[in-house]
Formats: C-alpha cells, sequence, structure tokens
C-alpha cells in the first residue's frame, strides 16, 4: 500500500557524491559534496571540478563532544549527572585551481559565496544553514547542517593567488550529529470494516490501528513526524514503554473542525513543535495539553501504541524519521 509522508523540507537528495573516495581523518576512504542554500550541489572530492579537498588539515568528523556535569561522591570521586552535546566545528580545507587567474578567482569567488551565504538572513529573518554530505564506498551517506565561520582568505605563499589558493574553511554545526538522509517509516492502516451480520457476527475495530516496535537505528534521539490521515475522531499516539503519550482532537475548542474526515491529513512534527491541518491551518491548540508531550525515538526498539478512535477504510498513521549518528 502506499506510503504517505510530510513534506519534505531538508536539502534535494543529491545521490552519492561524485569524485574519487579519498582517506578522511577519524572515518576512512569517502567522498564528500556541500549543498548550499540554494540547493547548489558543490562536489568536494572532484578533481575535475578545478577544487578539491586537501584530506590532510580535514578535522572534526568523529565522535560528538560532550560536556559532563558531574557531583561529587561522598566517598570519592563524582557521579556523572548530565552529558550535553556541543555544537561541533569542522575544518575543511580546500584546494582552488584555474586554468589562467580569471577562471580562478571565478571559481574562489563562487565557492567562498556557497559557504558565506549560510550567514545571510532570508525574507522569514533566518539564517539557511548548508549541508556537508559524506558518502562511503557502498553509498551509504551521512549529512550535517553547517554554517560557515571563516577561512576564504587564502595562503600567504609565494605564488598563491595566481592561478591557484587554498582556503581552510571553519564550519560551525547547530546540531553536531550526522543525519542519514534516507528516511525510515513505519505504516499503519485501517482494515476494511466488515457488516456485524453478513455472512455472520463480526467485529472491526474502530479504534485501535495497532501496537508495534519502532526501531531506531541511530545512535540518539530522534524526533520523528506524523502524519494522520481520515476518518477518525481523536488521535492518541503512546510510547508504551515510557508512557509518554500525546493525544489530538481535531474538534478541539481551539479548531473547531470536527473530525477529520476521508482522505484529510494533519501532520505533527516533534522537533520543533508544531501540528499542522493539510491547508497549512494551526492546530497545536489541539494536543491534550499540559499532559501531551511529543516524544522522541530512543536509540533501539521503541514500543508504540497508534489508536484512532471513529476510524475507517483509509484511516492510517505514518511515523517517519531520519537516523542521527555519532560520526560521519
Amino acid at each position: 500500500m502506499p506510503l504517505i509522508t510530510a513534506p519534505v523540507t531538508t536539502p534535494p537528495d543529491t545521490g552519492p557524491p561524485g569524485g574519487t573516495p579519498v582517506p578522511l581523518p577519524e572515518i576512512g576512504y569517502a567522498t564528500a559534496q556541500y549543498i548550499d542554500p540554494t540547493g547548489t550541489v558543490w562536489p568536494l572530492t572532484d578533481v575535475e571540478s578545478g577544487w578539491f579537498t586537501l584530506a590532510e588539515g580535514v578535522s572534526g568528523l568523529g565522535a560528538v563532544k560532550y560536556e559532563l556535569t558531574t557531583d561529587p561522591h561522598p566517598r570519592g570521586g563524582a557521579r556523572l549527572r548530565h552529558a550535553q552535546a556541543q555544537p561541533r566545528s569542522i575544518v575543511w580545507p580546500l584546494f582552488i585551481q584555474g586554468s589562467d587567474h580569471m577562471e580562478f578567482v571565478q571559481r574562489w569567488r563562487a565557492l567562498a559565496t556557497a559557504f558565506t551565504r549560510t550567514l545571510r538572513l532570508g525574507p522569514d529573518g533566518l539564517r539557511t544553514p548548508g549541508v556537508l554530505e559524506i558518502a562511503r564506498p557502498d553509498g551509504t551517506r551521512r549529512r550535517i547542517e553547517v554554517f560557515y565561520q571563516d577561512g576564504f582568505e587564502g595562503e600567504d605563499k609565494q605564488g598563491y593567488g595566481r592561478y591557484a589558493d587554498a582556503a581552510v574553511i571553519s564550519l560551525w554545526c547547530e546540531d553536531p550529529y550526522w543525519t542519514d538522509p534516507v528516511p525510515q517509516s513505519v505504516h499503519r492502516e485501517a482494515g476494511a470494516l466488515a457488516d456485524f451480520l453478513d455472512p455472520y457476527p463480526t467485529v472491526s475495530s474502530s479504534q485501535v490501528l495497532g501496537d508495534t516496535v519502532v526501531q531506531n537505528i541511530g545512535h540518539t534521539m530522534v524526533w520523528p513526524t506524523w502524519v494522520v490521515t481520515g476518518p477518525a475522531s481523536l488521535i492518541t499516539v503512546t510510547h508504551t514503554g515510557t508512557g509518554e503519550s500525546f493525544a489530538l482532537d481535531p474538534d478541539a475548542t481551539a479548531i473547531g473542525h470536527g473530525n477529520l474526515l476521508t482522505g484529510e491529513q494533519v501532520t505533527i512534527r516533534t522537533d520543533p513543535p508544531s501540528v499542522r491541518f493539510e491547508n497549512g491551518d494551526n492546530w497545536v491548540g489541539g494536543l491534550n495539553w499540559p499532559t501531551a508531550t511529543l516524544w522522541g525515538l530512543a536509540p533501539g526498539d521503541n514500543p508504540v501504541s497508534f489508536q484512532l478512535d471513529g476510524s475507517g477504510p483509509g484511516s492510517a498513521v505514518d511515523l517517519v524519521y531520519n537516523p542521527r549518528y555519532e560520526m560521519a
């Protein structure tokens, strides 16, 4: 049966980066590309492009750094109370060249603009990060959102700046975890309802789509997106392992829509929290505050229960998430 998914707001899936795999410190052989805020793709390990990565000097691709909060232990030492993941800094040296001075300058300016564009405010008053993507020889990929910090000053070396130069770029990452661009999904759909007396007494559930186990294959917590397709009069999603849950009433006073009709959809995002009807209306007021918890998926197996009151043929719940990893 078809999968129902939320609108994609991540950078375009451009496929595996081109170029020859190069040895990158901390992770081994890989190819890389950069996707700027406009969606333009810049290969970083393809010599034929006119620029390429200087693998010696790349850093910041390894495990996440943490700040530890501890409490003194009365018997000596300390106990770990909290570990806070810290923003990541990546150093990425590029060598840029041209067949003549103007071709070199054109490439240098274009690349610099592609990275510095991440610092510009958009019409919404926000800055849009670029995306650094690392691909392994087996085709698997991991991405991280980056902001330009510095590095396009060039090298102060004799002969540089005429036909070629090196830029040692520093990139800053709000979220230090790497993300798999290929989403994982779970789909549950109500079966066809049967006549109670034809051909003999039959009961079809109009409430529970089912219990299932959702596996988070990544290294850290992920915050999924839910897409619910009607009919439904009440939507309840529970993590039966932790007891956390949230319920959405489409006929709540703050919404007043009435039951979710056949084919109508509502999208619930857990990070940042938002609830949107298919026409863009804000339905966050329909959640069962203050007890609602828009919970995440811990690494490993997560027992989950989907329940739609007033469900019927076509009722469905789709959970979608992108795994997050410690390293590229």
